[in-house]
């Protein structure tokens, strides 16, 4: 069983930037791909980035460039890095732990309670 705590987030202008964070409740890194996921309003939920077991790391096309996902493995904590925030970016944020990297949050076990970003054009 892990334990996800997210924080950070919050409202921001256009250009901006937020980080946020997840900290597990047990060492997680070696046996789990860590990822973020976003959902907005009427939508459904998105993969946003996902950092595998080897340390590698990929990105949604609507964030590749803009953010940037890395963890601490001594700290038990994942961590998101979000820079030229858009309005798009609005969404609630969670962390989420799986046995591997897919794009489905069906496959992922583990979840974060959610964290509010919030970006004002």
């Amino acid at each position: 069983q892990v334990q996800l705590k997210q924080s950070g987030g919050g409202s921001v202008q256009a250009g901006g930037s937020l980080g946020l964070s997840c900290v597990a409740s047990a060492s997680h890194s070696i046996r789990y791909c860590m990822a973020w996921f976003r959902q907005a309003p009427g939508k459904e939920q998105q993969k946003v980035a996902d950092i595998d077991t080897d340390g590698s790391t990929t990105y949604a096309s609507s964030v590749k460039g803009r953010f940037t996902i890395s963890q601490d493995s001594a700290k038990n904590t994942l961590y998101l890095q979000m820079n030229s925030l858009k309005p798009e970016d609005n969404a609630m944020y969670f962390c989420a732990a799986g046995i591997v990297c897919t794009w489905s949050p069906d496959e992922y076990k583990y979840w974060g309670q959610g964290t509010q970003v919030t970006v004002s054009s």
